[in-house]
């Protein structure tokens, strides 16, 4: 009985160990442009690229800076209620063209990279010819647009003046590593992993614990064997 719960001890360590080691490390988020298309008063993460998304006259869409989780669902959507009979008021319709309506939000100073202080949030009504994509939509209105060599948007308007897509560690620390594309082309993509200067993945001293976790296993398991002999 009592080699028993031995064993159930040795088991229950060695099972609470190996799930530490396979649980994810602290929550981290990635600083992006997010690109949003709005309905009525709801925001809805974009699911392409504005290269890819052909918006139709009268649409109203959405460009967030945050740290975000990238994840639709976890993202931070852009501010402001303004719709598109507001924000183009001014912008008169034209043969051959289409009006789009957009929102940019720099978001807050804790989503600012190396503390720069981000500008203030803005709309545009940018009129494009009628089979301009998102992305000319934003050109439009928005120039200078900033552009990684994988095509991912880093900068509107200049802002920000440097750096695309890191990850943002749970300290606040960003990662080594850049994130990957995402299904809107411009957040990183889920599933990627990237190492972060807390460190990603289980320490030293953890494998340590399991391996002494392990040695103790097997020595229970010699002594068994030998007062079975004796």
């Amino acid at each position: 009985m009592r080699r028993g719960r031995r064993w159930a001890c040795v088991a229950a360590a060695v099972a609470a160990l190996l799930l530490a080691a396979a649980a994810p490390a602290q929550a981290a988020g990635y600083r992006y442009w997010s690109y949003w298309l709005r309905s009525g008063d709801t925001w809805t993460y974009a699911q392409t690229g504005p290269a890819l998304h052909i918006p139709a006259d009268g649409s109203v869409e959405g460009w967030r800076f945050a740290v975000s989780r990238d994840a639709a669902a976890q993202a931070v959507q852009p501010r402001g209620a303004a719709g598109f009979a507001a924000i183009c008021a001014n912008t008169p319709a034209a043969r051959g063209t289409k009006r789009v309506a957009l929102v940019i939000d720099p978001g807050t100073a804790a989503d600012a990279p190396g503390g720069a202080t981000p500008p203030a949030p803005r709309t545009a009504c940018a009129r494009v010819p009628a089979d301009a994509s998102s992305a000319d939509a934003l050109a439009a209105v928005a120039r200078p647009l900033r552009y990684d060599s994988a095509g991912i948007l880093c900068a509107i308007s200049g802002y920000p003046v440097s750096g695309c897509g890191e990850q943002v560690a749970a300290s606040g620390r960003k990662s080594t590593a850049p994130a990957g594309t995402g299904t809107s082309g411009t957040s990183p993509a889920a599933g990627t992993t990237t190492g972060t200067e807390d460190g990603g993945g289980p320490s030293a001293g953890l494998y340590a614990g399991i391996g002494a976790v392990v040695l103790l296993a097997a020595g229970a398991g010699r002594q068994t064997r030998r007062r079975r002999r004796s």
